[in-house]
This record gives structure tokens, sequence and C-alpha cells, in this order.
């Protein structure tokens, strides 16, 4: 967001290059995040170009006005840009200000919505990821394009491509076990910051014989079977769905454990269609006040010991 800043200045009446403000600037950055989801809804509506960024608590505020242009555009007759919106790590309600920010259950409205048929939450992996998810958001039209991502310096996963080609798809695998002799477990999650305990219960996990694929589930809405979605009721209809073969490949197992930051919609595709004999999830309850990103994930159950004993491997 600071090339945006940097390249369009924020509107300010007072110039001051530090802050990328100018009188003419073309970054609308009130505190006020109500009216930012109005104006940028309005924009879309009127075939602008617009990107609305929230902190999540904000988000719940301001969505229903973006859920009833979402449903304008479905109805629309004519072609219109998306309206993208982008909402900071939603694993994570922590600290002295935790009620004022992030609000991990707005993920579940999100997800509801998907069914409407052009509404797409994205949950890119890494910095790659969410480059890629916002050229795909700017590509399209007449929906509305959810992109969560962290702030925080996190690990790449994925390069470019592979990140493009994860957000047309709907899922990517980030790492798999070479063989293991107790069987395969896949780890799937949405989020990016919830794969540092992944990776960190694939090492115990593998060490006890299980095989392990880590999938990041980017674009769940490509992961419903289309009698699912409303695709074909709406504007500017996208019936692109992952088929059974390529599903199959990455979600079949023996156990299937999905791990979410936020709360657990968002992977229902994933259940809904895997054919896993076994499965787990772990995903948000409730926030707290603690000092780091992993004491919240910990307060919620979501560790690397946790995920190994999904597979009954004590920590």
């Amino acid at each position: 967001m600071k090339n945006i800043n940097d390249a369009l200045k924020i509107r300010h009446p007072t110039e001051d290059p530090l802050y990328n403000q100018e009188p003419t600037g073309q970054v609308y950055e009130p505190l006020n995040e109500d009216a930012c989801a109005g104006l940028a809804a309005g924009l879309a509506l009127f075939g602008s170009r617009s990107l609305w960024l929230s902190y999540e608590s904000f988000a719940i505020n301001g969505w229903p006005i973006v859920q009833t242009v979402t449903q304008v555009m479905a109805e629309l007759r004519r072609r219109t840009p998306s309206v993208v919106c982008m909402f900071t790590a939603g694993a994570l309600e922590q600290g002295r200000n935790g009620w004022t920010h992030q609000r991990p259950e707005i993920e579940n409205y999100f997800a509801a919505m998907m069914r409407n048929g052009n509404v797409y939450p994205l949950f890119p992996c890494d910095a790659n990821g969410i480059q890629a998810a916002y050229e795909h958001a700017i590509g399209t039209f007449n929906k509305g394009m959810v992109i969560i991502a962290s702030k925080s310096p996190l690990p790449v996963y994925l390069g470019l491509e592979e990140s493009r080609r994860a957000v047309e798809e709907g899922a990517a695998v980030l790492y798999e076990s070479k063989g293991g002799e107790r069987g395969t477990i896949v780890l799937a999650a949405t989020g990016d910051m919830v794969f540092l305990p992944l990776f960190e219960a694939k090492e115990r996990l593998e060490e006890s014989g299980w095989k392990v694929r880590i999938v990041a589930v980017v674009n769940p809405r490509r992961l419903y079977r289309p009698g699912d979605i409303a695709w074909d009721t709406v504007s500017q209809p996208d019936g692109d769905f992952m088929p059974d073969e390529q599903f199959n490949a990455l979600f079949d197992a023996d156990l299937l454990v999905g791990v979410s930051g936020g709360p657990s919609a968002c992977l229902e595709p994933v259940f809904l269609r895997s054919r896993a004999p076994r499965r787990e999830t772990l995903a948000w309850k409730r926030g707290e006040t603690t000092a780091t990103p992993a004491e919240i994930m910990a307060f919620n159950g979501i560790t690397a010991g946790a995920i190994a004993r999904c597979a009954g491997v004590e920590s």
C-alpha cells in the first residue's frame, strides 16, 4: 500500500511529503471507515476503480454497505470494476486495543456470501500471494473481492507465478513429504501467519511416520461445486471451479486437518468435497489480551502440539 500512497498521494489540505499528503491526492484516508466503505461502494457503482482498506472491527460496521453494493453488482446489467476490499490479519485480536481492531468473526460473513455467486474472499499465504490476489481482483468485474492479509513480515512459500495459479485455481501445495508408513495427513489452512505452527507441526508428524501435505486455501470460492453457488444467476458469471481430480490430488488423505486463524466457515468447501475418512478443525474461538500473535493462537488452541495431537502424536 505504500506504493499506492507514494504514487497517488493521500488527499489532505496540508502538504506533507513525509506522509505522502497533498491537496490533489487520490487516496481517501479518513478515520471514519464507514464513510470509506460508502465512498468505495459508490465509486464502484459508477464505474470507477475503488479499494477499501480496513481494520476488521471497523469492517463489521462498513461491510453491510459493501454487501448491498455487491448485491447490486450481481444484478447490474452493465459491466463495472469489482469493489476491492483489503482487511488486515484475520487471525489476530490481541493486546490492549484488541477489541478495537481485528475481529476475525467477519470472515464467516464473507463465507456466507460466497454462495451469492459474486463474492470472493482471498487468503494469500505470503507477500507474493498478496500481489497476485490484488492483480486478480482488479481484473474482475461486478464482484466483491475481499483480500485478507497480514501486515507482518512472514515467510514466502510461493513464487509469483505459483501465487497467480493458486488464486485462479483455489489452492496450492506449500509442502509435501516424500512418504510415511502411517498414512497421509493434509494440513489445509486459510491465512498466512497460521502456517507457522503448521510447518512446526509437520516436523513432529514426519518423525512419527506420517506423510504430510500442507495446502494453502487461497480462493475457497473456487473449491465449491458448481451447484453450491448461484454463479449462473449474476451479471458477469464466473463458472470456474476446481475439478474433482485436481481437488482430490490436493485434499485426499487419511486425515484432513483444517486450520484457520479466523473462524472455520471459509473451509466449508474443503470439508464438503473431501473424501478423507477422518477430519478435524482448529479455528478461532475468541479474543484475549496477549503480548504476541503466537500467544493468541495458543489461547485458541492453534499450536503445533494441538495439530500433532489430531494425528495421535503427543507433543
